[in-house]
């Protein structure tokens, strides 16, 4: 009889271990992923505004995540002191969120003079003049870091969503956008190089 017991304890202990992982397993994720073909980039196409990164983003859990959007610039290897432009959101009244993402750059009438700006679901900062130098014989470039699959964020997580980059010459080596050493070696390569970086980050703010 203790046999018995000791048998149907095992076989439901195992039952619940199983149902348990794939309950972890199941969990929906943080996932992002590439729209090069959405209509804000083909409009950016059209009247040649520039260069824009667009993004799908889904939350499963919007209500108790944060989002950090920002981007980091870089002359001659050196980092500026502060992010070109940033945006920062969270805790939305709904559970799951979904919708666009991005980051663009906006070319002027003066050549020295180009306008950047965030956007994400409902949210958005104002475009923001940064100066450039004019210079000749510059090849210039712009990559989405993430391939054209989903990719899923991990909390904590900074992940590099796109790669704008300028250098002397007529050609551009490629590298490795999620490998740390690869990026390093393409900042103090390039004469500029500007990177596009999301966290997402678990707070609840109770107002």
């Amino acid at each position: 009889m203790k046999n018995k017991y000791v048998i149907l304890f095992s076989t439901l202990l195992s039952i619940l271990i199983v149902s348990s992982g794939c309950a972890i397993s199941g969990e929906e994720k943080i996932t992002i992923e590439v729209n090069s073909e959405s209509e804000y980039v083909e409009t950016f196409k059209d009247l040649n505004l520039g260069v824009l990164f667009d993004f799908n983003i889904k939350l499963p859990n919007a209500d108790k995540s944060w989002v950090n959007l920002w981007v980091e610039r870089y002359i001659d290897g050196e980092l500026e002191s502060e992010p070109l432009t940033q945006l920062s959101y969270g805790n939305s009244p709904n559970k799951v969120q979904e919708g666009h993402l991005g980051f663009g750059m906006i070319n002027t009438s003066s050549e020295d003079d180009t306008l950047v700006f965030l956007y994400g679901p409902s949210v958005r900062t104002n475009p923001a003049r940064i100066e450039k130098e004019t210079k000749s014989g510059v090849f210039r470039g712009s990559e989405y870091a993430i391939g054209n699959d989903k990719v899923e964020l991990e909390l904590g997580e900074t992940k590099i969503l796109g790669v704008y980059r300028e250098t002397e010459g007529g050609s551009m080596r490629t590298f490795d956008y999620q490998d740390d050493d690869s990026i390093n070696q393409m900042i103090q390569q390039d004469d500029e190089v500007i990177l596009l970086k999301i966290k997402v980050e678990e707070r609840i703010i109770n107002y």
